[in-house]
């Protein structure tokens, strides 16, 4: 647990790139600021004479050597560490394991390796394998299949944040390991293949299945093929051509020849995650348009139909159902072979457009509910880049802001400066007029900004100083004086909101961490019962959807709600945590539930998005949580933050 809460602090570093307080630290991982401490001394001692933390008054930041520490400490020693060479250990025997012997080797008792033994079965959840024990003796027990998810999890375990690391896939398969030797060479020249026969790669996808290759090829090389396909999945047209390229590869850059089973599976694999032929591109679809099945295209549509209407998004157009549903397809073989796609966005995704994930959540749990597929988190962030892709091109043009440009004539100076103007920032605003007077009416002018090469008889937020011939120091005073507005106006109309539909009697302070996120919600629905704002079965719905996916957004808050408006009128409930509770796969301070009203869809965007925005930060986190003793007091901070 030390050496995890330590990965974390790095991980919380690294990510954020700047400095963070001890406190702050702590309340992210439910621990004391003195325990903070000696976790940055042992990841400092990890790359000594390095350094992986920086410390300062300001509190702790991530140091030269802070990837490094986080990789670092690939030994034995730590719980993790011995729990992954055990189970590698059971893989690699497939008459089982001594335990005697094996915690010899291990320098640890036998009492200790009989309680790693215990988490290993823990690990076992869900994946075909049950682990027995008779006597001295300990084996694993199930199909090639499951044994190589299994790596695969432990691989995955072994990364951060999601993304794929080579010197972990070393770690999870030996560094002597046939596969995970040659991964860089083999990919190159794999994408190159791909490329050469019109294939557009996906990097999401194609280091993720590289690394099957590579424990195919390791297991393989073991004398452990996968087991013979039993036929049931109809082989792909392009599959036996994608086969013939991995065999290729295996063989001359790993030195393995793959079964048949072993190239079905894999070339499955390439199909459903990295590749997308006849020109058309996709992040995370691998088949063309004409081998779209129609009964998948027709429930992609419905539910596409059904968001766009429950929250009243423009995403209901052919093309974006045309690639979802390839995407969709792809899922169903991916769900077959029990082949997730990892996806290293995911957890920015969620924090940084939650209601695009929000979209994509309830995306996945129609598609669930009438395909039969579980989906994770990192299946729904691919369906959120879609959602998000879709509503980029929809949302790009009600995002310029109107301009002015005064610039007293001479010559066709106005006509060059705004030629520079729609060049440089026309992604970010429209100019809408030109004055060329000296003296113009400034009162009459009301677009949103005014950029100007005189001096105005006064100065405000809106009025930008220029140069007749725009600077890149002009551009960026604009765009910066563009974001200030568009904060602004967001905030604005959050403190009208909040303010609106906050529930002064639903505030809950020192949540039970005891309770789980269940007990929590359950806790603040029933303040929200009272008032007659929702019914024991929202509060249900509510779980239901945390149970789909976290709805811990940030650090440190999270919102959990029902899919549907169904609320008779839309209202918060908040519950703060001092010290932070576990939630998802981190800890909050802040929970507040949602209840929509089918009356307030317009409101939904506003809300859950610049909310989820101002709880980004963690300096507001801090001081809403330490000065908001009660509601009134929480009301009067939240809108201080918000007002900046």
């Amino acid at each position: 647990m030390t050496r995890a809460r330590q990965d974390r602090v790095l991980g919380l570093l690294l990510r954020d790139g700047d400095w963070v307080t001890a406190s702050a630290l702590a309340d992210a991982l439910g621990v004391t600021p003195r325990s903070i401490r000696s976790y940055v001394t042992a990841a400092n001692a990890r790359v000594a004479p390095g350094v992986a933390v920086e410390s300062g008054p300001q509190g702790y930041r991530a140091g030269s050597d802070a990837a490094a520490a986080l990789r670092a400490g690939g030994d034995t020693g730590t719980p993790r560490d011995r729990l992954h060479t055990l189970v590698r250990a059971l893989l690699d025997a497939p008459e089982g394991i001594d335990v005697f012997e094996t915690a010899d080797a291990l320098h640890v008792s036998p009492a200790t390796l009989d309680a790693d033994l215990a988490r290993v079965r823990g690990l076992l959840g869900g994946t075909e394998l049950t682990l027995e024990r008779s006597a001295s003796r300990a084996r694993l027990r199930g199909t090639e299949g499951a044994q190589r998810r299994l790596l695969s999890r432990l691989a995955h375990d072994e990364m951060d944040a999601g993304s794929f690391d080579l010197a972990a896939l070393r770690r999870t398969l030996g560094e002597g390991s046939v596969g995970a030797q040659a991964f860089g060479p083999f990919k190159t020249e794999l994408v190159a293949r791909l490329g050469e026969l019109g294939w557009f790669v996906n990097e999401f996808g194609i280091a993720d299945v590289v690394m099957h290759i590579a424990i195919a090829a390791d297991r393989t090389s073991r004398d452990r093929p996968l087991d013979a396909a039993g036929g049931s999945a109809a082989e792909r047209p392009t599959q036996s051509q994608v086969a013939e390229i991995i065999a290729e590869l295996s063989e001359r850059h790993l030195g393995v020849r793959l079964g048949s089973a072993d190239l079905q599976h894999l070339a499955t694999l390439v199909l459903t995650r990295v590749v997308a032929p006849d020109g058309h591109e996709d992040a995370a679809s691998g088949t063309a348009p004409s081998s779209l099945d129609p009964e998948v295209e027709a429930v992609v549509r419905e539910v596409v139909t059904a968001a766009a209407d429950e929250f009243l998004v423009d995403i209901a157009h052919d093309d974006f159902v045309a690639r979802l549903a390839l995407h969709v397809q792809n899922l169903l073989h991916r769900a077959r072979e029990q082949a997730w796609s990892r996806n290293p966005l995911t957890r920015s995704l969620k924090s940084t457009y939650p209601m695009i994930f929000e979209v994509a959540v309830f995306i996945a749990s129609r598609l669930q509910q009438r395909l039969g597929i579980p989906l994770p988190d990192d299946e729904i962030a691919y369906i959120a880049m879609h959602v998000g892709g879709r509503l980029e091109r929809s949302r790009r043009a009600d995002q310029l802001l109107t301009a002015t440009i005064v610039c007293p004539g001479y010559y066709d100076l106005h006509e060059l400066l705004r030629s520079s103007v729609d060049r440089s920032l026309g992604q970010a605003i429209e100019v809408v007029g030109v004055e060329t007077r000296v003296d113009p009416d400034w009162a009459s002018i009301d677009t949103d900004l005014v950029l100007t090469t005189i001096d105005p008889p006064t100065t405000n937020d809106r009025i930008v100083r220029i140069q007749p011939f725009l600077t890149d120091a002009d551009v960026e005073r604009v765009q910066a004086a563009a974001g200030r507005i568009r904060r602004s106006r967001r905030l604005a109309r959050l403190r009208a909101e909040l303010e609106r539909y906050f529930e002064p009697s639903a505030f809950l302070r020192g949540l039970d961490e005891a309770a789980g996120e269940e007990g929590v919600i359950r806790g603040l629905g029933a303040l929200l019962q009272v008032r007659g704002v929702i019914d024991a079965e929202y509060v249900e719905r509510t779980i239901e959807r945390e149970r789909l996916s976290s709805t811990a957004f940030t650090d440190a808050l999270a919102v959990p709600h029902a899919l549907e408006m169904t609320a008779s009128r839309t209202a918060i409930a908040i519950g703060i945590a001092d010290p932070s509770i576990p939630w998802g796969d981190g800890r909050v301070q802040v929970v507040a539930l949602v209840a929509f009203s089918e009356t307030d869809r317009e409101a939904f965007q506003t809300v859950f998005e610049q909310f989820v925005e101002v709880f980004s930060e963690r300096d507001s986190v801090q001081r809403l949580v330490r000065r908001g003793t009660d509601f009134n007091a929480f009301l009067d901070e939240l809108v201080a933050v918000i007002d900046g």
